[in-house]
């Protein structure tokens, strides 16, 4: 038996949106189990993320930290943002991302890792991109307000990051996964190896 996620979509015999925020929503699904029974579940409904693991020609890989008011915590974490346009290509919204956080491009881009956040609870989903050869941005940086005004950058060794996800220091999923995944790639087949930055996702699908 192949280890692979598939599509699957139970009965639902009603929905409701009990409450619409600015990006986001909670919807309230009546779903029918396998044993016929009829159960509520109630779950987030986001437009989906994009998050960018930059590795410069040292090994370090670009990190910010910012306030994050439901854990109460500044987290480190990789350049990140929201999908704001439906079916927009994931690649243009990590350039973007990573230009406006970090004022930085990039030339070669990879797909890193699909994920779903926190499946049980919200559909998000993230995909997160591997970025290397990086130079400084032109033009004037990106003006940022609210938690990004307090925002602080770092390059950080990858060894770094990995010993403090192991130490339990570190807990943005975003960095977590991006440096476990990275490090496993350059044990395995390499970074060259990685899925192009076109490739598909089925999750948030998107015009080239």
């Amino acid at each position: 038996m192949a280890i692979k996620d598939t599509p699957e979509e139970w009965t639902v015999t009603a929905t409701t949106t009990p409450f619409t925020g600015n990006k986001t929503s909670v919807r309230t699904d009546e779903v029918v189990m396998p044993d016929g029974a009829t159960v509520t579940r109630d779950y987030q409904v986001h437009p989906g993320s994009v998050a960018v693991l930059a590795l410069d020609d040292e090994g370090r890989v670009l990190v910010l930290r910012q306030y994050r008011h439901p854990v109460r915590q500044k987290l480190w974490e990789i350049p990140a943002g929201l999908l704001d346009i439906p079916g927009e290509n994931p690649l243009h919204a990590a350039q973007r991302e990573l230009y406006e956080e970090a004022h930085v491009k990039a030339e070669d881009w990879r797909v890193l890792a699909d994920v779903y956040t926190t499946p049980g609870g919200c559909d998000e989903a993230v995909r997160i991109f591997l970025a290397r050869e990086l130079s400084e941005a032109e033009g004037e940086r990106f003006e940022v307000s609210e938690e990004e005004a307090d925002m602080e950058l770092a390059r950080v060794p990858q060894a770094e990051l990995v010993r403090g996800v192991l130490a339990g220091e570190l807990h943005n999923n975003c960095l977590v996964v991006g440096v476990l995944a990275l490090t496993a790639a350059q044990n395995g087949d390499g970074l060259d190896a990685l899925r192009p930055a076109d490739a598909p996702w089925p999750a948030r699908p998107f015009e080239a």
